[in-house]
This record gives structure tokens, sequence and C-alpha cells, in this order.
């Protein structure tokens, strides 16, 4: 099952020390770039989460932000009275100088470590989050899944369209053989007359070259056959597939420049329409 590159995922985990959530989401492009946005807190765990999403991931601009709440708990305030002793004595040093300094009680409890404040674990903060990660590139790529599983439906109508019309090309082909040859015996009886032998088998040549449109056509058969199974397997397919479009111009540039029918030449032309198409979702796998 092929995976779209565009994705979203939301997740949010409980821990003792308060809620951990993040977002993943991304958007196309030719290789993984991941760019993280992480708090103070979990900084250190950013190598081990590209390690994990790029274990998962191949292609695609990756966005991925976390975020850590931590719980409010309802205890009673606890005071660390060391620290409280050394910034009295700070104080009495600094009051002769500063007479008119005033410091209220919010300024003296906001200084840090004048409260006590319950310890995070930060090792098992670190696991938890992590596992938050896991647990977003799951819900991511269930999300690329499903976009892929949609891609690959409307990719397969583009193939039973070219299908198609190398079943009516191969039709028509008898017909516009005949139809040819009729036209250029006629003319090959005018040039006998008024050109030379080695323009005459110039000529020959050149309409031999039209009239013989089969390889192309095989081609293409080949190339649906090959877009379909691509189309089944569980890698990562955005780039063979992609090289497979170009195999798949060429072959209707050709058949293009060999039409002698205006029926082959539109065909040529709605060949061109379903690869643009084929090439246009292709840009959004994986």
């Amino acid at each position: 099952m092929i995976r779209s590159m565009t994705a979203f995922a939301a997740a949010e985990r409980s821990t003792p020390w308060g809620t951990l959530s993040g977002e993943l989401r991304a958007v196309n492009h030719r290789f993984l770039e991941i760019s993280p946005r992480l708090p103070e807190e979990l900084r250190v765990i950013e190598p081990a989460l590209r390690e994990r999403i790029s274990a998962r991931v191949q292609r695609g601009k990756l966005d991925i932000g976390l975020r850590f709440r931590a719980t409010q708990h309802d205890e009673e305030i606890r005071l660390n009275e060391p620290v409280l002793e050394q910034l009295a004595r700070v104080s009495a040093s600094c009051r002769p100088r500063f007479p008119g300094m005033v410091v209220g009680l919010a300024d003296v409890l906001a200084f840090p470590g004048v409260i006590e404040q319950a310890q995070v674990d930060s090792e098992a903060l670190h696991r938890e989050a992590l596992a938050l990660v896991d647990a977003l590139v799951d819900e991511f790529t269930a999300g690329r899944e499903r976009e892929g599983a949609k891609l690959s439906a409307v990719m397969g109508e583009r193939l039973d369209g070219i299908e198609a019309t190398i079943l009516q090309v191969r039709g028509w082909m008898p017909e516009i053989r005949e139809a040819l040859k009729a036209k250029f015996a006629a003319r090959l009886d005018e040039w006998k007359q008024t050109l030379d032998p080695a323009r005459v088998e110039q000529e020959v040549v050149l309409a031999l070259q039209k009239l013989d449109v089969d390889e192309e056509l095989d081609r293409l058969g080949v190339h649906v056959a090959e877009a379909r199974r691509v189309l089944g397997l569980r890698d990562a397919v955005g780039r063979r597939l992609d090289f497979l479009m170009q195999e798949f111009n060429r072959e209707a540039n050709t058949l293009g420049s060999k039409s002698v029918d205006t029926r082959t030449t539109q065909a040529a032309v709605d060949l061109k329409v379903l690869i643009e198409q084929l090439r246009e979702q292709v840009q959004n796998i994986e």
C-alpha cells in the first residue's frame, strides 16, 4: 500500500509530573527533513526522536512539536529555609548601601529555590516523551496510508485510461496502415517520374517508420503493468514512480511524433494528459 507524504497527527499523554502533548505534520519533499520544536526539559531526546521517525518515514518535510504542562499540585507550599536565611543575610549586608530600596514578599518568593517544588524524574519523563512520539508516528502513518489508498485509486483510474487508449490505438492501426499504404503507393508512382532513386528510398524508410508504433504501444503497456505492481508494494515508491512517469512521457511523445492520423494524434495528446495527472499524484507519494 502506498503512503501519502502529507498527514497530520496529534496525541496527549499523562505523566506523574504533568501532561505531554504533541503534533506531527508533513508536506511534500524530495527527501526526509525533520524539524523538531521541543521544550527545554525535552531537548535531550532530539537525537532519539529523529532516529525513531527516520526508521519509519523515508520522505517528506516533517514538523514535530512537543509540549510539557506541569501539574499544579494543591499541596501546601514549602519554603526552603536555608535559602531564605542566605537571602536574609545578603539583604542585611546590602541594606546600608541601598537605604531606599524596597523588596516585596512576591520578589522574595520568586527567587529561584525559595519555594521547593516536586522533583521531576527526568529520565522517566524522557521515556514518556518518546512513547508519545511513537504514538504520534503510529497515527501519522495510519493517516498517510488512508490518504495513500485514495491516491492509489485515483492513479488506478488514470492507468485504466492509458490502457484503454492503447487498445484503441491498436484497433485503429490496421485501418491506418492500409490507408497510408494506398496513399503512399500513389505518391510513389509520381515520385518515380520526378525524384532520384535515393530520395525515393529515403521517403520509403520514413513512411515505414511511421507505420510502426507497435514498440511504443508495447512499452506503454509494460509501464502500465509495472506501475500497478509498484502501487502494491509496501516500500516507499515515490521516486520509482517518478522515474516511471518519465518513461511514460517518452513513449507518448514518440507515438505523437509518428502519428499520421488525426485519431492517433489526439490519442497521443490524451495520453500526455493522463500521464501528467499521474505525475501530479506521484509528487504526493512517499
